[in-house]
């Protein structure tokens, strides 16, 4: 145990929850905008999975990882459109109609995996980009300036939702569809069409951060996600449908398991033990939940669908 407290490791285990974060805070974004505007999407694990394995197929076949993250955003962009057009317009069950989504990218992606790959067969990782001078700075720099592309671009969304969310006129009427969709209907606003992009959106972001996790990995096998997904909704949750606060429900939730992961690798946790132990980041969210249960307030039309009289 004190080995874990030395800097190097202490450096490189909050380096390493930085990086767990990340498919984590790309999901939780996208459910973030979806939610605001009073659209709930329990598919989004299925989502990963489908994005996952159709990243990590690509990068199989072609080697070009960049191609596979376009991949990645189109089943995301894809899954978006069914589920938009499910519970928008023919106004489905939200709750009923993201397990769906979920039990169809647990079931294809398996599927696929074994038709096409058969066995993980491992691929190429995202490489790491370091910040020119930067990333030279003792400690400082492995914590923060030596990562790959996707997870500087992830940090970089909370700034770029939170501003859309709160100064752009789109982001102001999905607030307005998800507190009060008569209100906004009434002063012209389109329910539907806003809601729409904001699943569409929220699904090209679970399709991005399903790419993130199989870039990352240079890996796939059946159910990668294990459960990735709805921790991501209760990211949501956790952050009060705040940019800011899911970024900072993401990353103790990487911490928790980067810290986890090295005491384990360390021998510091009986094997007897590490299947609890394990679980420590999931026990985690449901304790931050019931705490927060109360005080925090969903948008009110939350799952409510809409029409017009």
């Amino acid at each position: 145990m004190s080995q874990f407290f030395t800097l190097s490791i202490l450096v490189a285990t909050l380096a390493s929850g930085i990086r767990l974060a990340v498919p984590y805070l790309i999901a939780a974004l996208g459910e973030t905008i979806g939610q605001r505007s009073g659209v709930l999407n329990l598919g989004v694990d299925g989502v990963m999975l489908l994005s996952a394995f159709f990243t990590y197929w690509t990068v199989l076949e072609t080697g070009n990882m960049w191609l596979a993250t376009a991949v990645g955003l189109g089943v995301g962009l894809v899954m978006g459109l069914i589920y938009a057009v499910v519970t928008v317009f023919f106004h489905a069950t939200q709750g009923i109609s993201g397990i769906g989504i979920f039990l169809f990218g647990l079931g294809f992606s398996e599927l696929m995996f074994r038709k096409q790959v058969g066995a993980p067969t491992p691929v190429d990782k995202i490489a790491e980009v370091d910040i020119p001078l930067l990333s030279k700075i003792p400690h400082i720099g492995e914590l923060f300036f030596q990562h790959d592309l996707l997870i500087y671009f992830a940090f970089g969304l909370v700034p770029i939702v939170s501003f859309m969310l709160r100064k752009t006129t789109f982001g102001m009427n999905i607030s307005a569809v998800g507190e009060n969709p008569q209100a906004a209907d009434s002063l012209g606003v389109s329910v539907a069409k806003t809601r729409f992009a904001a699943i569409l959106l929220g699904n090209l972001l679970a399709g991005l951060a399903g790419a993130t996790l199989a870039l990352q990995l240079g890996l796939f096998q059946g159910n990668l996600t294990n459960g990735l997904g709805f921790i991501a909704v209760a990211l949501v949750y956790f952050g009060a449908w705040r940019p800011t606060g899911v970024m900072v429900g993401a990353l103790l939730y990487g911490m928790v398991q980067a810290t986890v992961n090295q005491l384990k690798i360390q021998g510091s946790i009986p094997q007897s033990a590490s299947d609890i132990a394990a679980m420590a980041p999931a026990l985690l969210t449901i304790a931050a939940l019931a705490v927060l249960a109360g005080r925090i307030k969903a948008p009110s039309a939350l799952t409510r669908p809409f029409s017009r009289a």
